[in-house]
């Protein structure tokens, strides 16, 4: 019988904080004294005419992984990326963009690593990026799950014709 009403009475108490939270949310007005609600007014906010009027999100910073390819960057051709030395599920695609100073790319990471691009090497024939998974350094769990965001990679010159050889470095911790 005691655990009967303890459960009545939590089911009370959820009742009455779901209704707090209705009525909280709720923004329309009584009207005056006939029982029915009128439409809430209007915002003294006006709303953006055009897309131009919304605000421009400020650019990731350098190193920085984002979910998105910059808007002013060109897609290098397969044959001038070697990811020769990457796994085979592993993204390839590379992107320039900042007059072919900035590398964009589609790296891999999981559960509680984050990925990191890093030149190592530039000659006039060739760039090589170092893709770096850095784990957390806490004993926690972590989702099993695989991102690929696109980290940046910023070289002394411009990319041109040079080759993009894309590897995996070992995990750091």
């Amino acid at each position: 019988m005691r655990h009967l009403a303890k459960m009545a009475g939590i089911g009370m108490v959820l009742a009455a904080a779901a209704a707090c939270g209705q009525a909280a949310n709720d923004t329309a007005a009584p009207a005056a004294g006939n029982g029915t609600f009128a439409p809430p007014a209007p915002s003294s906010s006006p709303a953006p005419s055009s897309s131009k009027d919304l605000p421009v999100p400020p650019p990731a910073k350098p190193g920085k992984p984002t979910q998105a390819v910059p808007e002013d960057s060109m897609i290098l051709q397969p044959a001038q990326i070697d990811a020769t030395q990457l796994p085979a599920d592993y993204p390839r695609e590379v992107s320039v963009s900042n007059g072919g100073t900035v590398l964009n790319i589609r790296a891999q990471e999981g559960g509680c690593g984050h990925v990191s691009a890093a030149p190592i090497e530039q000659t006039d024939k060739r760039v090589v990026i170092n893709l770096v998974q850095t784990q957390a350094q806490t004993d926690q769990m972590c989702t099993m799950d695989i991102r690929t965001p696109v980290v940046t990679a910023t070289l002394g010159a411009p990319l041109g014709q040079r080759t993009v050889v894309l590897q995996e470095a070992p995990r750091k911790r």
